[in-house]
């Protein structure tokens, strides 16, 4: 987790560098309607979901579950329909573990992809400046895909619809490129069925989703 925070704080740092090199010598162009924006970042997916694992009949067995985090790559389009006002579409796919916990207990269930493609209607502050924050709100569908069981257990997540909110920042550093700092907070709630429904547990898949990146617009 350590290496992992510390990559990303020195991705941030070198992209500061080269745009405060930058700066002052380029123009660049401002947000406005009709603009493309692509944007390419690292991004970290941070789950927070602890929940209880129950039986087949609802008694609880004493352990909750537990997602690993996932860092990887991630890349968004943006449409402006105004000059404030734009579409976002963010793609990307993380590997995560499942893990049942408790007293004396850490067993790895379930291992699983998920692509969870994100549209957002975002609102863009100071769309002609060279600093530019925005938020925004969607809707994502997860899809679970090339999921490994562990140890003994069959593990089943539905798929489905969630939301999302986010918040961040452009900051123009030549005419076409920019970078971004983005922050989403994605809900998603399911039932995920364990050994045929022998067990289950109510799983909130709410992760934090940090990002930066570099973006070029067209």
């Amino acid at each position: 987790m350590f290496s992992r925070k510390l990559a990303l704080c020195a991705f941030v740092a070198a992209l500061g560098v080269a745009g405060a090199a930058q700066a002052d010598t380029n123009d660049f162009i401002p947000k406005h309607k009709g603009l493309w924006l692509v944007n390419v970042r690292v991004t970290d997916v941070m789950t927070t979901d602890h929940q209880h694992i129950l039986t087949g009949a609802g008694a609880d067995t004493g352990l909750q579950t537990r997602i690993s985090d996932s860092l990887i790559p991630s890349a968004s389009v943006s449409y402006f329909l105004t000059d404030n006002v734009a579409l976002d579409l963010i793609v990307g796919t993380s590997h995560h573990d499942i893990f049942a916990v408790g007293p004396g207990t850490d067993v790895l269930v379930h291992r699983t992809w998920v692509l969870p493609p994100t549209l957002s209607l975002q609102y863009h502050f100071l769309p002609k400046d060279r600093i530019s924050p925005y938020v925004g709100a969607g809707v994502n569908y997860m899809l679970f895909y090339s999921g490994q069981n562990e140890n003994g257990f069959t593990v089943h997540t539905p798929n489905g619809f969630g939301a999302s909110l986010e918040g961040g920042v452009d900051y123009a550093v030549s005419q076409h490129a920019n970078i971004n700092l983005d922050l989403k907070k994605i809900f998603y709630t399911t039932d995920a069925s364990i050994n045929g429904g022998a067990f289950k547990s109510h799983v909130n898949l709410d992760p934090w989703v940090p990002s930066v990146g570099v973006g070029w617009k067209f």
